[in-house]
């Protein structure tokens, strides 16, 4: 079934953050999955990375720095830097930006 998002996140920002039209760009949301961020369901789409599922979710802190803990969240977008490395099924370090979304993903901050 349809799992469901925040009660604050649909009180204050919609149903979800998603861009579903663009004037140029085309989205396949054919396939939905629910991943799963700390024991939280989320709905998602099999096409889109990791990131894009957690912050259409209004979730943007990934982690923390190990020196100052300070939040960490989306930067480069593409896989070159470590921000979005989040614990995905059992593995650390997977950068979530490029990781697509697959049926039952278990995401967790490290």
């Amino acid at each position: 079934g349809m799992c469901i998002y925040k009660s604050w996140l649909k009180k204050y920002r919609g149903d979800c953050m998603r861009i579903e039209q663009h004037p140029i760009l085309k989205f396949d949301h054919e396939d939905s999955v629910e991943i799963y961020f700390e024991g939280k369901c989320i709905n998602a789409y099999a096409n889109e990375t990791i990131a894009a599922a957690l912050v259409a979710a209004g979730y943007t802190e990934f982690g923390h720095s190990s020196h100052l803990h300070r939040p960490r969240g989306l930067f480069c977008g593409i896989g070159n830097c470590a921000s979005c490395a989040m614990r995905v099924d059992g593995v650390d370090n997977v950068r979530v930006c490029v990781t697509k979304c697959r049926q039952g993903m278990q995401i967790e901050r490290q």
